[in-house]
């Protein structure tokens, strides 16, 4: 094996991203490695594949923007099929603050380009999904161009892309150490398998970026986060192109795929567990009851209790990724903390990485709002709205 240039720690869909747009602008001397056994085995496979540029902070729709024209070249620039399927995310508001949160967002997004979102009223929303208990929705914000797309489709393609230009992966490999020089900058990573000189080092860790940060000696500041899943057996009661639908007071969401209905409600991590990703009993019980509630269609379908699962999110303190040099190394590159956002925005992240790695600094979009030094600058990224 040759030496690398660039070390990706983790190969999910971020450092997958990462591989492929460094390989294709000219580097492909990287390795990536993982501690897993295959592709997908980590936090990529448990997301629910949801696509939206409604967001309620500048950066993030314009990462969602870049990664929505992204997606739709993906086919004939990466090869293999990212799955996006523009089906709309409908957002309702049960309340006069959510509902005005929902049109501040608004205004902030056609500011930033996506003229698509539009508001919806309850009557608007009975016909955008019939399926839905209108009884107390008072109206909400719909957007036709988000929707859903294939986690594994979008992994697989880039690892295929990234392997086909000459990148290097290396499976049960996972990074334990680190060695830095007098002035912080790592001069090689220590595995579980042997010890890789090299350049650079990016952070693609996922809900590990933490731990490996402090394997490095240094602060990542990135926690897990647990997000549960409820299944529901075999239907077709509510159809695939259903968008999704939020109903944004609480959280609840839902949406179809592969014939059969996701359910999800966030609930607060395990306290002493953060790396646990069990499902609990109650919790789908609770989230069951909420959508035969609000979709009364449901009530007639079970719940496929083996077949629910949970993922980690990848928590950042303001919710929002981390993309840039790591301010206490100057070749360390984190592009970490998505905080259940990162599948959707892995194509535009990897994009940028790329050109901070090799040109210095992010050129597509303007990416100060991710800058890692955030955080001890108190220039917190704060949302227009619940979005």
């Amino acid at each position: 094996m040759r030496k690398p240039g660039i070390v990706i720690v983790g190969a999910g869909v971020m450092g997958a991203s990462a591989a492929y747009h460094l390989a294709v602008r000219g580097r492909p001397d990287v390795l990536v490695i993982d501690s897993g056994s295959a592709p997908g085995e980590g936090s990529t496979s448990r997301a629910t594949g949801g696509f939206r540029a409604q967001y309620g902070t500048a950066i993030n729709i314009r990462l969602s923007l870049l990664t929505r024209a992204k997606l739709l070249a993906f086919t004939d620039e990466v090869g293999g099929d990212c799955g996006y399927v523009p089906a709309g995310y409908l957002w309702l508001a049960s309340s006069e603050p959510v509902l005005h949160a929902l049109a501040a967002a608004r205004q902030l997004q056609r500011h930033e380009g996506l003229t698509d979102a539009t508001d919806v009223t309850a009557d608007g929303v009975a016909l955008i999904n019939p399926a839905i208990d209108t009884e107390g929705i008072l109206g909400g914000s719909f957007c036709p161009t988000d929707g859903f797309i294939r986690p594994l489709g979008i992994l697989q393609g880039y690892l295929d892309a990234a392997q086909r230009m000459g990148v290097e992966i290396a499976w049960d490999e996972e990074a334990v150490d680190a060695e830095r020089t007098s002035s912080g900058r790592i001069t090689a990573l220590m595995t579980t398998r042997r010890r890789i000189a090299t350049e650079a080092v990016v952070n693609a860790a996922g809900p590990w970026a933490g731990v490996f940060g402090a394997a490095c000696g240094l602060d990542v500041p990135v926690t897990p986060l647990r997000r549960q899943v409820a299944l529901t057996q075999p239907t077709r009661v509510l159809p695939e192109s259903m968008p999704m639908t939020i109903f944004t007071d609480d959280g609840f969401h839902l949406r179809v795929r592969d014939g059969r209905v996701l359910l999800l409600w966030p609930t607060p991590g395990l306290p002493g567990r953060p790396f646990d990703a069990t499902v609990d009993g109650d919790w789908i019980e609770a989230v069951t009851a909420k959508a035969h509630a609000r979709v009364p269609v449901l009530r007639s379908v079970p719940v496929d209790r083996d077949g629910s699962w949970a993922g980690l999110y990848e928590m950042s303190p303001d919710r929002h990724a981390i993309l840039g040099v790591h301010p206490d190394c100057e070749n360390l590159f984190l592009i970490n903390g998505s905080s259940g956002h990162g599948v959707m925005h892995a194509p535009a992240l990897g994009h940028l990485l790329a050109e901070i790695v090799l040109d210095g600094k992010a050129t597509t979009i303007d990416t100060r709002g991710l800058r890692p030094e955030r955080f001890a600058e108190g220039d917190l990224n704060i949302s227009s709205g619940p979005l």
